[in-house]
């Protein structure tokens, strides 16, 4: 069973950055994919970006060159470094490990305001 636990979400204006983390626990954090995804109101939840084991990153079209994935595998989190934020950007943050069925974090709210 593995435990996802996000943080680092807020309300910030356009233009501006946060940088998310989710702790993940319960497993071997190394050999895990992990992701991104987000669900804005009335949306499907939709991918944001990924990282493998190796620390290969793919994102979604909307947000490349603005937002960053990485990982540290020291301790056990994986990051989301996002830039340039746009009032399209406000969703529900949602990390999620790519091990056996798939596990969610609870999410984390991001705001940007215009």
């Amino acid at each position: 069973q593995v435990q996802l636990v996000e943080s680092g979400g807020g309300l910030v204006q356009a233009g501006g950055s946060l940088r998310l983390s989710c702790a993940a626990s319960g497993a071997d954090f190394s050999t895990m994919g992990m992701g991104w995804y987000r669900q804005a109101p009335g949306k499907q939840r939709e991918l944001v970006a990924t990282i493998n084991s190796r620390a290969f990153t793919n994102y979604a079209d909307s947000v490349k060159s603005r937002f960053t994935i990485s990982r540290d595998n020291t301790k056990n989190t994986v990051y989301l470094q996002m830039n340039s934020l746009k009032p399209e950007d406000t969703a529900v943050y949602y990390c999620k490990a790519f091990l056996g069925p798939g596990y969610w974090g609870q999410g984390t709210q991001v705001t940007v305001s215009s």
